[in-house]
This record gives C-alpha cells, sequence and structure tokens, in this order.
C-alpha cells in the first residue's frame, strides 16, 4: 500500500525525517517496504528566462543563450529550434540529472563554446511526449523556482506493507492514528 507524507500531514502534526518515520511505523509493526521522494528526480531543475539569444558563432544548429537562473546568468548553448529571449523555460544546472537520459549536466564546451546547463523539453524531463523543442512556460513563472515545486511533486511516498490483523493501518487515517 503506497502513502502520501503530505496526506499524512494534513491528518496529524509531526516533524521527523522520512527515514525516521519508516522505524517509528516499522517499531509500530507497520513494515515500510520503501522511501520514494517524487522531488529528487528534479534536484537541481529550475525555472529560469532567456535574456538573450545569439547564434552560436561555430555551429549553424545551436544557439548561446544567457539564461538568469536562481544563481544569476549563465551561458547555455541550446539545440533547440524554439528557443527565444524572454521566454520562462526550465533549466538544469552543473549536478543535475536528465531524467529522460540518465546523463549528468556540467560545464562542457561545445564547439569552442562553454555551456553551464542545459534548457529542458517536456520529453528530456520525463513529463511528457512532446521531443520538438524546449518546454516554454507561462509568463507568470518565478525565475528561481524550484522545478519540483513548480510541478508540485514534493512528496514522499511509502511503500507499507499491513499484516492481516493490522485492517485498521490500511488508509490514510489508521497511518495517522498510528502515529500520533
Amino acid at each position: 500500500m503506497l502513502i502520501s507524507q503530505n496526506w499524512l500531514k494534513e491528518l496529524v502534526d509531526y516533524s521527523c525525517s522520512p527515514q525516521e518515520l519508516a522505524d517509528i511505523l516499522t517499531m509500530l509493526g507497520i513494515e515500510v517496504d520503501s522511501i520514494t521522494d517524487t522531488g529528487r528526480m528534479f534536484d537541481r531543475f529550475f525555472i529560469g528566462e532567456v535574456v538573450s539569444r545569439e547564434a552560436h558563432p561555430n555551429a549553424d544548429k545551436l544557439s548561446v543563450c544567457e539564461v538568469n537562473t536562481e544563481g544569476g546568468v549563465r551561458t547555455i548553448i541550446c539545440g533547440a529550434p524554439n528557443v527565444a529571449a524572454g521566454q520562462k523555460i526550465a533549466v538544469a544546472i552543473d549536478g543535475a540529472i536528465v531524467p529522460n537520459g540518465g546523463f549528468e549536466i556540467g560545464k562542457r564546451k561545445i564547439r569552442g563554446v562553454e555551456s553551464n546547463g542545459m534548457i529542458c523539453s517536456r520529453f528530456e524531463l520525463g513529463i511528457g511526449e512532446d521531443d520538438g523543442g524546449i518546454w516554454v512556460l507561462p509568463e507568470d513563472a518565478v525565475v528561481g523556482t524550484p522545478l519540483a515545486a513548480y510541478l508540485g511533486v514534493t512528496d514522499v511516498i511509502y511503500e507499507i506493507s499491513v499484516t492481516p490483523n493490522r485492517a485498521d493501518c490500511l488508509s490514510h487515517i489508521g497511518i495517522a492514528r498510528e502515529i500520533a
């Protein structure tokens, strides 16, 4: 059975870490099989804004973009045909692992120009099928907001095993009662 930490916090007030809660539940006779942090896949992804876009001096299909992110303005090389100045976009910075590809973002020279991140498409983020270009966000998206918070995927999911004698724990309310 899957239990949402966000739902539990609506029902009962507690302030322990996910692992501490798993230990508490285990001591109460509710076995925790796994803990999944849904926002973890978007670590080091933020909302950014393309400040400027110029053609790459050494490539026909690449653009050199100046992108405002949570840490200031950085230069990012982009190959998407739909990138333009003034767009709000999803940006991966150094250390991010691209969900649909599994590679790590780092500083790289692309045809002689250093790139400090990646402007992402919905396909690369694993949240859509559109791979025709970058994901352009609405104008009201706030620069610097973590992408997990923007998407609303900031939950921890506990997979638990409930024994037949603990039918009272087959719901969020039952688990919240045990925590309280």
